[in-house]
């Protein structure tokens, strides 16, 4: 390990080259809904949703490496788009098959004392009639 000289970190930089603080952009840098996309395309995957939303994510990130910050936002709204669909999808489709099985199981069941009645019914009376 070569101690030499000391390394730059620890040095205290001059007065006339300190650095002023960095002034907020006019822009925020584009988001790329990286997380997002890996937990819908492992725990929510509706339709190969979620694979998408991961392409387009890491596009959007290799993108703004590169700088090119207006194709990193468009390709970070097209993975948010997907992320919101795929999520919409995960959570709504299965609340919507259990409401169908909910009123299916419904109307069979009142089918059923309705069958129930009509056959008493039908019943009662062929007896009537024999006696």
């Amino acid at each position: 390990m070569d101690t030499s000289y000391p390394r730059e970190d620890y040095l205290p930089a001059p007065a006339h080259k300190r650095e002023s603080p960095p002034t907020p952009s006019a822009s925020p840098s584009p988001r790329d809904h990286l997380i997002w996309s890996i937990f819908n395309t492992i725990y929510m995957n509706f339709c190969c949703l979620g694979f998408v939303a991961l392409a387009f994510s890491v596009k959007a990130r290799d993108r703004r490496a590169a700088g090119d910050v207006e194709a990193a936002r468009r390709l970070g709204s097209r993975a948010r788009c997907c992320n919101a669909l795929a999520t919409a999808g995960s959570v709504l489709l299965p609340l919507l098959l259990a409401a169908l099985l909910v009123t299916g199981v419904l109307h069979l069941s009142k089918l059923a004392h309705d069958s129930v009645g009509f056959f008493t019914s039908q019943l009662g009376a062929g007896e009537d009639e024999d006696e």
